[in-house]
């Protein structure tokens, strides 16, 4: 989380340059073609199946990407982030157990509510769309994610899936933001896609075999106290005191999802 909060901040220092959907093409593209070049997919990784489900993630990827870069270049860091964890509170309802199947993500929820303050209705209304956009598409990348860790040796589903997202933003976006990169401007995407996504999607792979989706989806709500962090440090986007009351409840949530998260079965780092 504290990659991908980096990444981000460091993205909307591009945007100005190379527009949201540029800084999001030259995360995408660079990472599938790190993915491609350094792990190099084996076809006997996968099943048919399997490798289905490595498409699919790879067209959420981009999608989840797109739409949250198109967010953050129109509402603070820190609201984007708390409206996208949404995506993965509804995984942590839908998947939970027991008794803190309600109460954690209920926590987390108020703590979204606080850190957003709806009531005050100056959030930009098509970014808080574009966010929530982004917050389905990333419960869906929580899922499909578990799958193909659960199916696919190692981080070779990633070899599949990155490559993808970045076919698909190039189909979507390439046209409108290729003349607007520089040689600078590749080699800065170039460290930022090892910053956001390659680190945190090898570490969020790895997590999932180890954690419910309920319990991951819970924990993120840690990101938005991330975002709220990391957008005053570098960003300077100052927070309200009920933003900060917000992350006192979303950290709490996390916290108690971490306690009772751990999978029944977990799966090895490497199958087979």
């Amino acid at each position: 989380m504290l990659c991908v909060q980096l990444g981000l901040a460091v993205s909307v220092g591009l945007i100005d340059r190379i527009g949201a959907d540029g800084a999001a093409w030259l995360r995408l593209a660079w990472a599938g073609l790190l993915f491609l070049v350094v792990v190099r997919p084996r076809r006997a990784a996968f099943t048919r199946v399997t490798f289905g489900i490595c498409v699919l993630l790879g067209v959420v990827t981009a999608m989840t990407t797109l739409l949250f870069m198109a967010a953050i270049d129109r509402i603070p860091l820190g609201t984007a982030s708390a409206l996208e964890f949404l995506g993965p509170l509804g995984v942590a309802v839908a998947n939970g157990q027991g008794r803190g199947k309600l109460v954690w993500p209920a926590l987390a929820a108020v703590g979204v509510v606080l850190l957003t303050q709806p009531w005050l209705g100056s959030v930009d209304q098509v970014g808080v769309r574009f966010a929530l956009a982004a917050a389905a598409c990333w419960a869906a990348y929580i899922v499909l994610t578990q799958r193909v860790g659960d199916g696919v040796d190692g981080i070779q589903g990633l070899a599949v899936s990155m490559p993808v997202a970045g076919l698909v933003a190039t189909a979507a976006v390439g046209p409108m933001v290729l003349p607007r990169m520089t040689p600078q401007i590749l080699l800065i995407g170039l460290g930022l896609a090892i910053l956001l996504p390659v680190v945190p999607f090898i570490l969020e792979l790895v997590a999932l075999r180890r954690l419910t989706t309920a319990a991951f989806g819970t924990l993120m709500s840690l990101e938005p106290a991330f975002a709220l962090l990391i957008g005053f440090l570098v960003l300077h986007q100052i927070p309200t005191p009920l933003a900060i009351v917000g992350i006192w409840f979303v950290v709490t949530a996390g916290i108690g999802a971490a306690r009772s998260g751990a999978r029944r079965l977990s799966v090895p780092a490497e199958l087979g």
